[in-house]
């Protein structure tokens, strides 16, 4: 198995055409920090995007930035926030789900992956804010796709495709981003109320005209990974709010009139808090298997219960992180879920198990041979990533 290191575009391409003659399969990672999700599959060579790194060009007054695929997504944030400006998804940091260290994650794979934060709830998912990206296809052709413009509707939208592809499409070599503003937030803590009592409550937050940033859910027994919030009771709602002063004590009274005078305790560490919950902290000194399970809102009551003793709620219910146990394969929660519109992903397993259990929720058959066409015409040979998402694609 051979390293190819590219450090520009062009040793992108030429790697890709090296491939294309040698019919040798490719392995696109950037930091490498998510290798252990997706299905277990063994290609030819290895492609390291993490070369590719820097930050390209930043408008602050149009809220847009382009960067390298292989930029640490802490120098993206860090750029920003010299502008009093972030990205809106919140991207979360996976990696040490999987050994890898923490704020090491390049912005080129928390789009590959979709790995998108609790913000996501205001904001939407890393979907929603890639406007264009650069990258090279299976022909070794590098192209441009969308734009710097935030109204961009002409053509097929294939920024949303490349998000989540697991790198399936080829790798990307440069992405464009939408920023959004920062403002002052505080959180706050509804402590002692059980599992339906606090989703309920997150689920009218959600509703009213609060624009949350942050809706989780903790049950009492991950109190150990929380010690912050110091007692939990029952279990906790967390509810993050934006805004200027007195729109936050707009908001704050909002808030408690809505949660119909439950007591609020301020939380002053609630960003670390949803960085916790958003990348699954929790579950990273464990043995087990991890889930991340989406879901209308209203269903998480009852999938949640059946869950492991360890399970963790964000976007409102939307979200459900939780354990499972070592080489189970997820089938009640998947059938239970096929009739709500949900699915379970398997994010992180043993070789063993990701080798049984496929760990994305299988698509119809229609779908399926979508799926199939969009791989083909992206990429005939199946040089990217070939079976890391499904068998065939």
């Amino acid at each position: 198995m051979a390293r190819i290191v590219a450090s520009n575009e062009t040793d992108v391409v030429g790697a890709v055409r090296a491939a294309r003659e040698t019919k040798r399969t490719l392995e696109i990672v950037g930091a490498a920090t998510k290798r252990g999700f997706g299905r277990s599959v063994e290609w030819d060579d290895v492609l390291d995007l993490s070369g590719l790194r820097g930050i390209v060009k930043y408008e602050p007054d149009e809220l847009v930035i382009t960067a390298l695929a292989g930029t640490p997504v802490a120098e993206v944030e860090a750029v920003l926030a010299e502008k009093s400006q972030r990205l809106g998804f919140e991207p979360a940091d996976w990696g040490p789900l999987f050994g890898a260290p923490a704020n090491s994650a390049t912005i080129g794979g928390v789009i590959a992956a979709d790995a998108s934060g609790s913000a996501a709830i205001k904001f939407g998912r890393a979907r929603d804010h890639l406007l264009g990206f650069r990258a090279v296809n299976g022909f070794g052709e590098a192209y441009k796709a969308g734009g710097r413009v935030v109204k961009n509707v002409t053509g097929f939208d294939l920024p949303k495709l490349m998000c989540g592809a697991m790198g399936t499409l080829g790798p990307m070599t440069e992405v464009t981003l939408r920023a959004v503003p920062n403002a002052n937030s505080v959180s706050y803590l509804a402590k002692d109320i059980a599992p339906s009592t606090g989703l309920a409550l997150l689920r009218a937050v959600w509703k009213a005209p609060l624009e949350a940033t942050g809706l989780a859910y903790l049950p009492q027994n991950i109190e150990r990974f929380f010690s912050e919030i110091g007692g939990f009771g029952l279990g906790v709602g967390i509810v993050r709010i934006e805004g200027s002063g007195s729109a936050l004590q707009e908001k704050r009274s909002n808030l408690q009139s809505t949660l119909n005078g439950r007591r609020l305790v301020e939380a002053h560490d609630g960003s670390d808090m949803f960085r916790k919950v958003n990348s699954g902290t929790s579950f990273v000194d464990t043995m087990e298997d991890v889930w991340l399970v989406s879901l209308p809102q209203p269903d998480a009551d009852s999938i949640a219960t059946r869950l492991s003793s360890h399970w963790i709620a964000d976007w409102a219910g939307g979200k459900l992180w939780s354990r499972g146990t070592p080489g189970y394969d997820g089938t009640w929660m998947r059938e239970a879920l096929l009739a709500r519109g949900g699915r379970a992903t398997l994010v992180r397993a043993s070789k063993q198990t990701r080798i049984r259990v496929p760990p994305f929720t299988s698509e119809s058959p229609t779908r399926s041979a979508l799926t199939k066409t969009v791989k083909v015409a992206f990429d005939p040979l199946r040089l990217f990533n070939p079976g890391r998402i499904w068998e065939g694609v």
